[in-house]
Protein backbone atom coordinates (compact mmCIF):
# COMPACT_ATOMS: atom_id res chain seq x y z
CA UNK A 1 0.00 0.00 0.00
CA UNK A 2 1.64 3.00 -1.01
CA UNK A 3 2.39 6.11 1.38
CA UNK A 4 1.76 4.19 4.31
CA UNK A 5 4.58 1.63 5.19
CA UNK A 6 7.53 2.49 7.59
CA UNK A 7 9.88 2.50 4.36
CA UNK A 8 7.87 5.27 3.35
CA UNK A 9 7.33 7.57 6.23
CA UNK A 10 8.69 10.82 6.19
CA UNK A 11 11.63 11.69 8.93
CA UNK A 12 9.13 14.77 9.66
CA UNK A 13 6.67 12.29 11.34
CA UNK A 14 9.02 10.95 13.73
CA UNK A 15 9.95 14.60 14.69
CA UNK A 16 6.53 16.42 14.60
CA UNK A 17 5.17 17.88 17.86
CA UNK A 18 1.59 18.10 18.79
CA UNK A 19 0.05 15.58 16.32
CA UNK A 20 -3.47 14.30 17.14
CA UNK A 21 -3.17 10.33 16.35
CA UNK A 22 -5.64 7.84 15.90
CA UNK A 23 -5.04 4.48 15.96
CA UNK A 24 -7.34 1.73 14.35
CA UNK A 25 -8.08 -1.30 12.68
CA UNK A 26 -8.73 -1.08 8.29
CA UNK A 27 -12.65 -0.64 8.48
CA UNK A 28 -14.25 -1.63 5.11
CA UNK A 29 -15.85 2.00 4.16
CA UNK A 30 -16.02 2.81 7.60
CA UNK A 31 -18.89 4.01 9.83
CA UNK A 32 -19.75 7.61 10.08
CA UNK A 33 -18.18 7.26 14.02
CA UNK A 34 -14.89 5.87 13.00
CA UNK A 35 -14.71 8.01 9.74
CA UNK A 36 -14.94 11.00 12.34
CA UNK A 37 -12.23 9.76 14.13
CA UNK A 38 -10.20 9.19 11.81
CA UNK A 39 -11.08 12.47 9.67
CA UNK A 40 -10.29 14.61 13.17
CA UNK A 41 -6.73 12.90 12.92
CA UNK A 42 -3.45 14.01 11.59
CA UNK A 43 -2.24 10.33 11.76
CA UNK A 44 -4.09 7.33 10.79
CA UNK A 45 -1.64 4.50 12.26
CA UNK A 46 -3.56 1.06 10.38
CA UNK A 47 -3.40 -1.16 12.95
CA UNK A 48 -2.99 -4.39 10.55
CA UNK A 49 -1.02 -6.41 12.79
CA UNK A 50 -3.61 -7.70 15.23
CA UNK A 51 -5.86 -11.03 15.32
CA UNK A 52 -8.52 -10.70 12.16
CA UNK A 53 -11.93 -10.45 13.87
CA UNK A 54 -14.52 -11.73 11.49
CA UNK A 55 -17.37 -10.49 13.94
CA UNK A 56 -15.95 -6.81 13.55
CA UNK A 57 -15.93 -4.28 10.66
CA UNK A 58 -12.82 -5.44 8.60
CA UNK A 59 -13.88 -7.43 5.99
CA UNK A 60 -18.15 -5.70 6.44
CA UNK A 61 -20.02 -3.18 6.45
CA UNK A 62 -23.77 -1.98 7.01
CA UNK A 63 -25.75 -0.37 3.96
CA UNK A 64 -28.42 1.52 4.76
CA UNK A 65 -31.58 2.93 2.58
CA UNK A 66 -32.00 6.08 2.84
CA UNK A 67 -35.27 6.74 3.72
CA UNK A 68 -35.07 4.64 6.33
CA UNK A 69 -31.74 4.30 8.22
CA UNK A 70 -33.19 1.28 9.98
CA UNK A 71 -33.10 -1.00 6.75
CA UNK A 72 -29.85 -2.01 7.04
CA UNK A 73 -27.80 -5.07 5.06
CA UNK A 74 -24.42 -6.22 5.47
CA UNK A 75 -21.76 -5.77 2.62
CA UNK A 76 -19.66 -8.99 3.59
CA UNK A 77 -16.57 -9.73 1.80
CA UNK A 78 -15.46 -13.60 1.66
CA UNK A 79 -12.39 -13.73 3.35
CA UNK A 80 -9.74 -16.60 3.68
CA UNK A 81 -7.83 -16.82 7.10
CA UNK A 82 -4.50 -18.84 6.13
CA UNK A 83 -3.80 -19.64 9.96
CA UNK A 84 -7.24 -20.00 11.01
CA UNK A 85 -8.41 -17.57 14.23
CA UNK A 86 -4.49 -16.25 14.91
CA UNK A 87 -4.81 -15.21 11.02
CA UNK A 88 -3.25 -11.13 11.82
CA UNK A 89 -5.88 -8.66 9.74
CA UNK A 90 -2.73 -7.92 7.38
CA UNK A 91 -2.91 -11.71 6.41
CA UNK A 92 -6.12 -12.06 5.59
CA UNK A 93 -7.15 -12.50 2.02
CA UNK A 94 -10.35 -12.41 -0.21
CA UNK A 95 -11.66 -15.72 -0.52
CA UNK A 96 -13.40 -15.31 -4.01
CA UNK A 97 -12.04 -11.92 -5.19
CA UNK A 98 -14.12 -11.63 -8.29
CA UNK A 99 -17.21 -12.60 -6.36
CA UNK A 100 -16.66 -10.22 -4.06
CA UNK A 101 -15.91 -7.42 -6.42
CA UNK A 102 -18.86 -8.29 -8.49
CA UNK A 103 -21.23 -8.19 -4.52
CA UNK A 104 -19.57 -4.54 -3.58
CA UNK A 105 -20.31 -3.12 -7.43
CA UNK A 106 -24.25 -4.69 -7.33
CA UNK A 107 -24.69 -3.45 -3.70
CA UNK A 108 -23.99 -0.15 -3.49
CA UNK A 109 -25.82 1.09 -6.68
CA UNK A 110 -28.84 -0.72 -5.10
CA UNK A 111 -28.84 1.34 -1.79
CA UNK A 112 -27.33 4.88 -3.00
CA UNK A 113 -28.44 5.14 -6.64
CA UNK A 114 -31.07 7.48 -6.32
CA UNK A 115 -28.95 9.96 -4.39
CA UNK A 116 -27.92 13.12 -6.49
CA UNK A 117 -24.23 12.46 -5.03
CA UNK A 118 -23.86 8.40 -6.60
CA UNK A 119 -22.47 9.51 -9.92
CA UNK A 120 -19.29 11.52 -7.90
CA UNK A 121 -18.67 8.24 -5.77
CA UNK A 122 -18.85 5.97 -8.55
CA UNK A 123 -16.91 7.49 -10.72
CA UNK A 124 -14.03 7.44 -7.70
CA UNK A 125 -14.55 4.24 -6.78
CA UNK A 126 -11.83 2.79 -9.19
CA UNK A 127 -8.74 2.88 -6.97
CA UNK A 128 -10.81 0.61 -3.98
CA UNK A 129 -11.91 -2.46 -7.06
CA UNK A 130 -8.38 -2.40 -7.84
CA UNK A 131 -7.54 -3.65 -4.86
CA UNK A 132 -9.46 -7.09 -6.14
CA UNK A 133 -6.72 -8.04 -7.82
CA UNK A 134 -2.84 -8.94 -7.35
CA UNK A 135 -2.47 -9.57 -3.65
CA UNK A 136 -5.90 -9.67 -2.61
CA UNK A 137 -5.32 -8.37 0.38
CA UNK A 138 -8.80 -7.70 2.71
CA UNK A 139 -6.73 -5.35 4.73
CA UNK A 140 -5.78 -3.29 1.50
CA UNK A 141 -9.42 -2.54 0.23
CA UNK A 142 -10.80 -1.87 3.22
CA UNK A 143 -7.86 0.83 4.01
CA UNK A 144 -8.27 1.60 0.41
CA UNK A 145 -12.14 2.18 0.94
CA UNK A 146 -11.36 4.46 4.12
CA UNK A 147 -8.98 6.74 2.59
CA UNK A 148 -10.95 7.09 -0.80
CA UNK A 149 -13.95 8.65 1.60
CA UNK A 150 -11.05 10.75 3.73
CA UNK A 151 -9.48 12.17 0.63
CA UNK A 152 -12.94 13.18 -0.93
CA UNK A 153 -13.81 14.94 1.94
CA UNK A 154 -10.11 16.81 1.91
CA UNK A 155 -8.50 14.81 4.59
CA UNK A 156 -5.24 16.52 4.94
CA UNK A 157 -3.53 13.94 7.29
CA UNK A 158 -1.42 10.69 6.94
CA UNK A 159 -1.81 6.95 7.19
CA UNK A 160 0.72 4.12 8.07
CA UNK A 161 0.72 0.44 8.97
CA UNK A 162 1.39 -0.29 12.79
CA UNK A 163 3.41 -3.06 11.02
CA UNK A 164 6.64 -1.23 10.41
CA UNK A 165 6.41 0.53 13.35
CA UNK A 166 8.63 0.36 16.80
CA UNK A 167 6.21 -0.56 20.10
CA UNK A 168 6.38 -2.69 23.30
CA UNK A 169 3.82 -4.93 23.77
CA UNK A 170 0.52 -4.92 26.38
CA UNK A 171 -2.77 -3.19 24.76
CA UNK A 172 -2.09 0.54 26.18
CA UNK A 173 1.65 0.28 26.48
CA UNK A 174 1.98 -0.54 22.82
CA UNK A 175 -1.18 2.23 21.60
CA UNK A 176 0.98 5.01 23.61
CA UNK A 177 4.44 3.82 22.08
CA UNK A 178 2.34 3.72 18.18
CA UNK A 179 1.60 7.26 19.00
CA UNK A 180 4.56 8.62 20.00
CA UNK A 181 6.88 7.05 17.15
CA UNK A 182 4.25 9.02 15.16
CA UNK A 183 5.14 12.12 16.27
CA UNK A 184 1.39 12.26 18.41
CA UNK A 185 0.97 14.13 21.21
CA UNK A 186 -2.77 13.97 21.30
CA UNK A 187 -4.66 10.38 21.66
CA UNK A 188 -8.15 10.40 20.32
CA UNK A 189 -9.57 7.64 22.23
CA UNK A 190 -13.32 6.17 21.13
CA UNK A 191 -15.82 5.12 23.58
CA UNK A 192 -14.97 1.73 23.54
CA UNK A 193 -11.11 1.69 23.67
CA UNK A 194 -11.92 4.27 27.09
CA UNK A 195 -13.36 1.39 29.05
CA UNK A 196 -9.87 -0.51 29.07
CA UNK A 197 -7.28 2.13 28.71
CA UNK A 198 -4.70 2.31 31.46
CA UNK A 199 -3.73 6.36 30.71
CA UNK A 200 -0.20 5.72 32.46
CA UNK A 201 1.80 5.06 29.71
CA UNK A 202 0.69 8.11 27.51
CA UNK A 203 1.27 10.57 30.36
CA UNK A 204 5.04 8.79 30.56
CA UNK A 205 5.31 9.75 26.82
CA UNK A 206 3.68 13.02 27.41
CA UNK A 207 0.38 12.08 25.54
CA UNK A 208 -2.62 13.96 26.47
CA UNK A 209 -5.65 11.40 25.84
CA UNK A 210 -8.88 12.73 24.04
CA UNK A 211 -11.84 10.79 24.21
CA UNK A 212 -13.70 10.76 20.78
CA UNK A 213 -17.13 10.53 20.67
CA UNK A 214 -18.61 12.52 17.66
CA UNK A 215 -22.34 13.64 17.69
CA UNK A 216 -24.76 16.48 18.26
CA UNK A 217 -28.72 16.61 17.96
CA UNK A 218 -28.82 16.34 14.27
CA UNK A 219 -30.23 12.34 12.56
CA UNK A 220 -26.94 11.97 10.83
CA UNK A 221 -25.49 10.20 14.38
CA UNK A 222 -28.21 8.35 15.27
CA UNK A 223 -27.24 5.47 13.34
CA UNK A 224 -23.33 6.64 13.31
CA UNK A 225 -22.23 3.57 15.16
CA UNK A 226 -23.69 0.96 13.28
CA UNK A 227 -24.07 2.07 9.62
CA UNK A 228 -21.22 2.81 6.81
CA UNK A 229 -20.82 6.58 6.83
CA UNK A 230 -21.76 6.48 2.66
CA UNK A 231 -25.13 6.86 4.42
CA UNK A 232 -24.13 10.49 5.49
CA UNK A 233 -22.12 11.15 2.55
CA UNK A 234 -25.23 9.97 0.18
CA UNK A 235 -27.43 12.14 2.10
CA UNK A 236 -25.58 15.32 2.39
CA UNK A 237 -22.11 15.31 -0.27
CA UNK A 238 -18.41 15.88 0.54
CA UNK A 239 -19.11 19.51 1.16
CA UNK A 240 -21.58 19.60 3.73
CA UNK A 241 -19.96 16.45 5.27
CA UNK A 242 -16.79 17.76 5.48
CA UNK A 243 -17.92 20.50 6.99
CA UNK A 244 -19.98 18.21 9.62
CA UNK A 245 -16.87 16.47 10.36
CA UNK A 246 -14.61 19.61 10.41
CA UNK A 247 -17.07 20.94 13.40
CA UNK A 248 -16.70 17.21 15.28
CA UNK A 249 -13.34 17.73 15.79
CA UNK A 250 -12.96 20.70 16.50
CA UNK A 251 -15.45 20.44 19.38
CA UNK A 252 -13.86 17.42 20.44
CA UNK A 253 -9.98 18.20 20.57
CA UNK A 254 -10.31 21.21 21.62
CA UNK A 255 -12.33 20.72 24.27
Amino acid sequence: MPGTTAASLPLELLTAGGLVVAVHQPNLFPRLSTLAKLYAADRWVILDDVQFNGRDYQNRTRLATLDDAHRQTWLTLATHLPRGRSTLIRDATLAEPDRCRRRLTHMLPQHYKASPHWPYLRERLQPVLDRFDGVRSVSEVAVSSTLLLLGILGWPGRAVASSGLPSRHGRSTRLADLTAVSGGRIYLCGTGGMKYLDVAPFKECGIRVVPFAPGGVSGLWGQSRRVTALNAFMMLGPELLAAELRHQARSVVQA
